[in-house]
């Protein structure tokens, strides 16, 4: 990404920009990318400098990255983030998919217990069971 003149952002080493009369911003996570741009043709360049370097598919518009379900309304210029899968695939794991929401994190009268932490190491590891 340096040898195509984008910069490196300082706080978060995943992130690339370019300033061209508008900002192109490049997300790298791991096998995961993604390309921002209001301008489309500058998108469609930094895709074909990248197929030209590494084997890549493109998978079009964006729809779920990292565990984030992304909804975007282009008419009035909104996104949406959501975690709604990932939180219901959690619940499912520790048996509360019929819990009843409260308005708090915790309710006052529950009381948290080391005799309620998973026993085995497979249901300590949630995000290996998750993903």
């Amino acid at each position: 990404m340096i040898k195509a003149k984008y910069t490196q952002c300082e706080d978060d080493n995943c992130v690339y920009f370019k300033q061209n009369d508008d900002l192109t911003y490049l997300l790298l996570y791991v096998d995961n990318m993604l390309i921002i741009a209001k301008n489309k043709a500058h998108i469609q360049k930094l895709k074909a400098q990248l197929k030209r370097e590494f084997d890549m598919k493109d998978l079009g518009e964006v729809k779920k990255l990292l565990g984030m379900e992304i909804t975007r309304d282009k008419s009035s210029v909104r996104l949406w983030l959501s975690q709604e899968s990932y939180i219901l695939k959690v619940l499912k794991i520790f048996n509360m998919t019929e819990a009843k929401s409260v308005t708090t994190p915790l309710a006052d009268y529950f009381k948290l217990s080391s005799k309620q932490c998973p026993q085995s190491l497979k249901k300590r590891d949630v995000s290996s069971t998750i993903c």
